[in-house]
């Protein structure tokens, strides 16, 4: 999964452009997502047709910010550029609930 740190609307058009891309917001203070980190290879390894991304909050705010990524963990997946799904709130969130929403895109 890449890091991206600092996310402009520029990199966003680039990185959704083509196939199936799975962006999850953190930042690195968030207990909920670091919950998440162990199981985050798991499930890049169980969905290897999309490309993951992880977008630290703090430095996109103004991507986020556009998106409406308010709590995190937040989960917004795009097919060729287009958004066609989000998990987007405050709550933690378990391997299996980020496996079941993104087998809900298919």
């Amino acid at each position: 999964m890449e890091k991206i740190k600092e996310l402009t609307p520029e990199k966003l058009t680039y990185i959704i452009k083509e196939g199936r891309v799975v962006l999850e917001f953190s930042a690195e203070w968030c207990p909920d997502c670091r919950f998440l980190d162990p199981f985050l290879p798991e499930i890049e390894a169980d969905f290897s047709d999309s490309k993951f991304y992880q977008i630290d909050r703090d430095g996109s705010m103004d991507v986020a910010k556009n998106l409406m990524i308010m709590g995190i963990p937040s989960f917004v997946v795009y097919q060729d550029g287009k958004e066609i799904g989000r998990l987007v709130n405050k709550d933690r969130k378990t391997k299996q609930q980020v496996e079941d929403f993104l087998r809900s895109l298919d």
